[in-house]
């Protein structure tokens, strides 16, 4: 039984969890709210509640547009962080390479580097070689900040119990490139998941490289961006909201998936 002195933890405990997460996801909660303001200042006090600023955001071409080029920057960009991640996890994992912990480092590095002095850098490089600014150079920026990501939590599934298993079905004569498609990659389904989701959330909200590698195709971020430049408007509000709704989803779609399979497994 627990005592008063547990108890008291156990309170203390839970209300600094709440008082955390309210401070963490209180911006969030006030984007939300003013999203329906029926008011044409998405100031306080509240003045009703309407949808029209979602119609309006849904109506407006160049929004889609915006939003359009973000799903399809994202979507490459993931894809191709989580292809290169998942191959550089497994060479580094079974392969006896030269200098293999340094190439693993090489790879992480970019995660210890500000997004403006990737972004500045590429900018430079994509100068030098000709490749103008568009949506394919706002790809190849999201993919140099996401594949650390997909590499470690990649790498971090391949244990000893993975090895035991790909031993198994290369004594039962399976080939490399049958080993990997109905093997690796179905052992190692949710840690390809849980990679995708994180770096399409990632990519999907980014805006500096975005904004720097980027010019008359433009992703949603750096729109909202560039209509905040004009002064406040509700309907800034609801784009920010479907922007955070989609993030949201997305990651309970890759949670979902992630503990039914682990269920799966248990079971």
């Amino acid at each position: 039984m627990a005592s008063s002195g547990d108890r008291t933890l156990l309170i203390s405990g839970a209300l600094y969890g709440s008082l955390a997460y309210l401070f963490l996801f209180s911006p969030v909660l006030v984007l939300l709210l003013f999203s329906f303001q029926d008011g044409q200042l998405p100031i306080p006090p509240l003045k009703g509640l309407t949808l029209r600023w979602y119609a309006q955001v849904l109506a407006d071409e160049q929004i889609m547009s915006a939003l359009a080029h973000s799903l399809l920057v994202a979507l490459a960009s993931a894809s191709l962080a989580c292809l290169m991640g998942f191959l550089a996890a497994y060479g580094l994992a079974r392969y006896r390479l030269p200098a293999r912990g340094g190439l693993g480092w090489l790879i992480l590095a970019p995660a210890t580097i500000s997004y403006l002095i990737i972004a500045m850098g590429l900018m430079v490089t994509f100068g030098a070689i000709g490749l103008p600014r568009s949506l394919v150079s706002v790809v190849i920026g999201h993919v140099v900040i996401n594949l650390p990501i997909a590499f470690a939590l990649i790498y971090s599934q391949l244990g000893a119990h993975q090895l035991n298993i790909e031993r198994a079905a290369r004594d039962l004569g399976a080939g490399e490139l049958s080993l990997l498609v109905l093997i690796v990659v179905p052992s190692l389904l949710p840690a390809l998941v849980a990679a995708f989701a994180l770096c399409f959330s990632l990519s999907w909200d980014e805006f500096i490289i975005a904004f720097l590698l980027s010019q008359f195709e433009v992703t949603l971020p750096v729109e909202i961006w560039s209509s905040l430049r004009s002064g406040l408007n509700p309907a800034i509000n609801a784009a920010g909201t479907l922007v955070f709704g989609l993030s949201l989803g997305l990651f309970l779609l890759a949670l979902t998936f992630v503990l039914a399979r682990r269920g799966w497994r248990n079971g």
